[in-house]
């Protein structure tokens, strides 16, 4: 796929970078040729009920929280196995801008998040992922 109709970071307002960056775990999954387009494509905030934005340079996606432009994730992706694999992730650190929780609820929710608003999929596996994660304490 070429770039021509995917989102860029000058489609945006200001966006900070993700503060105090922290690996965590890439969520195992393998995209497909196709997911990846889609997350290629990228992702515009349409109203204040929709939570992110989305861009990829490169191989990197970024996401970012919609109404303050603060950079929350942002995953490598690679080829691998047929399709494309998360190799490095990173979740914003800093406790005073976003309430990070451990280590696979971050990798879940990343995971959630590509799912639900770049590929339009509710209760796909990252989502699953999440719940288990959460303890299933509140169901989407």
């Amino acid at each position: 796929m070429d770039t021509h109709g995917c989102l860029t970071r000058a489609d945006f307002g200001k966006l900070t970078p993700v503060p105090q960056p922290v690996v965590i775990p890439a969520p195992g999954r393998i995209w497909t040729a196709g997911e990846w387009d889609l997350i290629r494509r990228g992702h515009r905030s349409a109203d204040m009920d929709d939570k992110w934005h989305a861009f990829v340079e490169g191989r990197r996606l970024f996401l970012y929280r919609s109404w303050t432009g603060l950079g929350v994730y942002e995953a490598e992706f690679a080829q691998a196995g047929g399709g494309w694999r998360i190799i490095a992730a990173v979740v914003a650190g800093d406790h005073d801008s976003y309430r990070r929780q451990g280590d696979d609820y971050e990798s879940a929710l990343l995971e959630a998040v590509i799912e639900w608003v770049l590929l339009g999929v509710s209760g796909g596996p990252g989502a699953q992922r999440w719940h288990r994660a959460r303890g299933d304490r509140h169901r989407q």
